[in-house]
């Protein structure tokens, strides 16, 4: 078992650590192009959705964890919002926080229904980790989807390191997921793990290609 825990930390940590090159690059520098809007809504939403699942499974390390990612996830969207006034207009809002909304909802209604109903925190952290890792698996999408559709589009704003760790997290989580027989965790943290090579694949071309074109050019 204590293995098991020292896996869960160790995902733990570099999940509190993975946030924070993206928000450096983001919040200090400025640089947001290539973030996709509804990646960043669900980085804040999904730690919203783990704190309640870790606070009815009685979890401190999934609470202390997204309590950190979270926070950074809302920098990194306040960030890209400020940097990227277009993306403020109603109808992209509405659009991209659609899943985001679902998500605080779903956690909500878990909580509540612990509170105020006969349902039990088991019962209902089983219901919210279902949505958690079906979630999981829609919003690892948008980012590796829009930066596959547009191979060209600047990518500055886009952390590699940020990814790096991000893949790291996900083995880690997966390996403690698999090891505890929670789905919800190691089905996330699979999902989590494709998105963030798709993403570091990527960022690993596109960085070829402009070294590449750097030397014809020289």
């Amino acid at each position: 078992m204590f293995s098991f825990a020292l896996l869960g930390w160790l995902g733990a940590a570099l999940s509190i650590a993975l946030p924070w090159p993206q928000v450096w690059r983001s919040c200090a520098r400025g640089r947001t192009s290539g973030l996709n809007t509804s990646a960043c809504f669900l980085g804040v939403a999904m730690p919203v959705g783990w704190i309640t699942y870790g606070a009815l499974t009685g979890e401190t390390v999934q609470i202390i964890t997204n309590t950190v990612t979270g926070t950074a996830g809302l920098a990194v969207l306040t960030a890209v919002l400020l940097k990227q006034r277009d993306l403020r207009t109603r109808r992209k809002l509405v659009t991209s926080a659609a899943g985001a909304a679902g998500i605080v909802l779903a956690a909500a209604g878990s909580a509540t229904a612990t509170a105020l109903t006969v349902a039990s925190s088991h019962q209902a952290a089983a219901f919210l980790g279902s949505v958690l890792a079906i979630t999981s698996i829609i919003s690892a999408v948008p980012q590796p989807l829009s930066l596959l559709r547009d191979r060209t589009q600047c990518m500055a704003g886009l952390s590699p390191l940020r990814w790096r760790l991000a893949a790291a997290a996900c083995a880690s989580w997966m390996t403690y997921g698999l090891a505890t027989g929670q789905v919800a965790v190691w089905l996330s943290a699979v999902v989590g793990l494709t998105s963030a090579s798709i993403v570091c694949w990527v960022l690993w071309s596109a960085g070829r290609s402009s070294a590449g074109a750097r030397v014809a050019y020289a």
